[in-house]
């Protein structure tokens, strides 16, 4: 079959690997009919998060029809089944599984060893995502092996298309996800840094759960036209104060809630120089992520508010101001997304049209034209927010 490999820094290819086989009774086999780049492909194409290895599948957000499934299925898979797989590998039979903390399964990471030592404790197994967390192959390929696929999936009703659920898999219950941490009440001003597809589906989550007013920050043009589309009111951090503005918006008090959208690979900008002393102890391997966006929502933030974080982090972040964040009283809440805790509460708002998650998709291309469209993605070119490739 064709997948997109890994082979180092800023290099996938479009290769020839070997089909997927059934390896256990719970296992099932998908021939993939939709897939997608995620802003989190990005830190492993530019080769920030550790444990990658030449030869690497790539691609967590995947759904498919099941053309053949292991002997344990017990009926709750069978072939024809079109489902959407979640990228968070999980057992549904461990501790955390059964407190529906699905993205810290305890029994899903087949290199738990190894993440043990990093972590110092194992979280779930994830697809296409370093060997940390179990070096499973990724849904950017032709076919797909789902581990325990009678807990990992989500059904998809008759008669709805790909586009409409696809991102059940990552994107849509990430950012819903970092909106529920939030406790959104309805006096609740929720900002939002990053106007990626994340950034985007939390805009519109804040929504639905009732927010006076979301805010979102990035410097995209597209970007913030399409969080002011989907009910925010926007600042461009480029050319005006985040903090001013924020300030303004809130009568002095700070934003309620913030959520960080962007994760480890924060905007460099000659104007903020906390940016720029990131960058250079990442190139000299002094410091891992780029965590500007954490420092500015913990100055901003409202004391006794909430900070909630679904973007990803990798390592090591420097000057942190923990005494400001203490001080204030803040909570932190963060993680790798329980994605199924979710989804029936989402399919059903998909289903009675309270929100299309496709209005995020800008490209729609083979997977053959993936290698190219990861630089495409990383480089905003032709107003690309979101790219879904068809195998």
């Amino acid at each position: 079959m064709r997948a997109l490999v890994w082979h180092g820094k800023e290099d996938i290819r479009c290769d020839e690997v070997d089909d997927p086989e059934i390896e256990h009774p719970r296992d099932a086999i998908i021939r993939v009919t939709s897939c997608a780049i995620c802003g989190s492909d990005l830190h492993l194409f530019h080769n920030l998060i550790p444990a990658m290895k030449p030869g690497d599948i790539m691609g967590h957000e995947t759904m498919g029809e099941v053309v053949e499934v292991g002997s344990g299925m017990n009926g709750r898979l069978k072939k024809g089944d079109r489902i959407v797989v979640p990228f968070t590998i999980f057992c549904g039979d461990c501790d955390q599984c059964k407190r529906s903390n699905f993205s810290v399964c305890e029994r899903s990471n087949r290199n738990k060893e190894l993440a043990d030592k990093v972590f110092g404790h194992s979280p779930a197994g994830l697809f296409g995502y370093t060997h940390l967390t179990g070096g499973y192959p990724g849904g950017q390929a032709e076919y797909l092996r789902v581990p325990f696929a009678d807990t990992t999936h989500i059904k998809v009703p008759e008669g709805i298309s790909d586009e409409k659920v696809l991102f059940l898999s990552d994107i849509f219950p990430t950012g819903w996800q970092a909106a529920v941490q939030c406790d959104i009440q309805p006096t609740d001003t929720v900002a939002i840094w990053g106007c990626g597809p994340v950034g985007q589906m939390a805009i519109r989550s804040a929504v639905l759960l009732g927010a006076k007013q979301v805010v979102a920050i990035d410097c995209v043009s597209e970007r913030l036209s399409m969080a002011e589309a989907g009910g925010a009111i926007t600042i461009d951090f480029k050319q005006e104060s985040v903090i001013d503005l924020l300030q303004e918006l809130t009568k002095g008090k700070g934003p309620d809630k913030c959520i960080d959208s962007v994760g480890m690979e924060s905007h460099v900008s000659l104007s903020q120089p906390d940016t720029l002393y990131d960058r250079a102890k990442q190139m000299m391997l002094l410091e891992s992520d780029r965590p500007h966006v954490l420092r500015e929502m913990i100055y901003v933030c409202r004391p006794a508010g909430i900070i909630s974080i679904p973007g990803v982090y990798s390592g090591l972040v420097d000057k942190m101001p923990i005494g400001m964040a203490m001080n204030k009283g803040l909570t932190f809440r963060m993680g790798q997304t329980h994605v199924n805790r979710w989804t029936d509460d989402l399919l059903r708002r998909i289903e009675e049209g309270q929100i299309d998650p496709s209005f995020v998709i800008t490209h729609t291309v083979g997977l053959e034209d993936g290698p190219e469209m990861y630089k495409v993605f990383r480089d905003k070119q032709d107003s690309c927010i979101k790219v879904v490739l068809k195998p």
